[in-house]
């Protein structure tokens, strides 16, 4: 019974005071005491050990969204041509005496780039020349004889009014005959004018197709070389109507700007102008045209070629836009992670409207000033705590004075 009550009573002793060491455990751990007891320090000891150490934030790099006038442009491929094409040829018959003209050279209008054997030319002009001398001799006499016929009816009748109508009628005859002469002639100079074949427009030259001493016709389709004119140039874009019907533009002339770019939208081209927008939609392809006018100055734009084009149709003013790269593409649609003031991330849904030069308009989801993360994504997840790159770490992450002086518990 003795032993029993002994028990008894150590038992009341032991485990009330174990049951408070549990409880007051930290406090034991933070102050030396020196009445703690072993098992108490090896049990706190053993927690410490048990639990998991912090995950270290994810380092990454931030920008502010920011408001600005952000230009609303569609974006198709064009085909180059050439502002104006000119199959040379001849417009009278004969051989061709000259080639005055290097392939790929730069012509102006009126320049003469060969010559047809104009000596046929030149004997009919002088022969319509002669001719007309003879008629104006014929219509000269018989004015003289006109006026004779007129001052004898007027004195004493003694000529009859029919030989003075006649003579009037011989007039008016070798009249229009004197001007058809003068027709004849200017024809004639006309085709002697043609034995010089001329360049139509400015623009540069291809590959010459006749010879010197080859003889041409004017009713030959023969084309002695091709003038193109590259300054300007036109560009012609097919788009698709839907979103052409969406813009300002309107069947017709139209006038928007457009730069012209290269096929991996990195090097731009030329500044042009939309001068027209197609009268009818492709059914087959539900597309339409649209045809650019560019100046062409450096001479980047060549006819056959392809080039990507950039219409501006509008502008939105004061629209929300972030740095294109803190866009992530998801298998719900587009995100960013935002970087919280508490420096923590979390992921946002955003609707994306427009990219242009690095940056894109952001429709809805996202507001001036927050700061959205452009490096560092791939290792974050909603809640995750970040180390923004260059900024000052918070208060809260400070140990105090009072912290710092405090000893350390083995």
């Amino acid at each position: 019974m003795r032993r029993s009550v002994k028990l008894f009573v150590g038992a009341l002793v032991v485990l009330p005071a174990g049951a408070a060491a549990y409880y007051f455990r930290n406090d034991i751990r933070d102050i030396k005491l020196p009445f703690a007891l072993p098992f108490m320090r090896g049990a706190a000891a053993e927690q410490v050990a048990a639990a998991p150490p912090a995950r270290p934030p994810v380092a990454v790099k931030v920008a502010a969204a920011k408001t600005e006038d952000v230009p609303i442009y569609l974006t198709g491929i064009g085909t180059i041509q050439a502002y104006n094409t000119v199959n040379l040829q001849s417009r009278v018959d004969g051989e061709i005496v000259q080639i005055l003209f290097q392939e790929g050279q730069d012509v102006k209008q009126g320049d003469i780039l060969a010559v047809v054997d104009p000596r046929p030319f030149q004997a009919q002009l002088d022969q319509q020349v002669a001719v007309r001398q003879k008629d104006q001799a014929l219509l000269d006499g018989a004015q003289i004889d006109m006026e004779r016929y007129d001052a004898l009816i007027q004195k004493a009748a003694a000529i009859s009014r029919q030989v003075v109508d006649q003579q009037h009628a011989l007039v008016e005859q070798y009249k229009a005959q004197v001007r058809n002469d003068d027709a004849q002639i200017e024809y004639a100079r006309t085709q002697l004018g043609f034995t010089n074949i001329r360049a139509p427009i400015s623009g540069r030259l291809g590959i010459r197709q006749v010879d010197q001493g080859n003889y041409v016709r004017a009713v030959s389709p023969t084309t002695i070389v091709t003038v193109t004119q590259l300054q300007p140039i036109s560009v012609i874009f097919t788009l698709a109507a839907v979103a052409v019907g969406q813009t300002r533009l309107s069947l017709g002339q139209a006038e928007a700007p457009v730069v012209a770019l290269t096929a991996d939208n990195t090097t731009e081209l030329d500044k042009g102008t939309i001068t027209l927008v197609d009268n009818q939609v492709d059914q087959a392809s539900g597309t339409i045209k649209l045809k650019a006018t560019f100046p062409n100055k450096a001479m980047k734009l060549w006819p056959g070629n392809f080039a990507n084009g950039r219409i501006t149709v509008d502008t939105r003013k004061n629209a929300v836009t972030a740095p294109a790269i803190a866009v992530r593409h998801g298998p719900r649609g587009d995100f960013v992670w935002v970087a919280k003031p508490d420096d923590t991330a979390a992921f946002r849904p955003v609707v994306v409207g427009q990219i242009f030069d690095g940056r894109a308009m952001i429709e809805r989801g996202l507001g001036k000033g927050e700061r959205v993360v452009t490096d560092g994504y791939y290792r974050l997840e909603n809640g995750a705590r970040i180390a923004v790159d260059g900024a000052t770490p918070t208060a809260k992450a400070q140990p105090t004075a009072q912290q710092r002086s405090q000893p350390r518990v083995d």
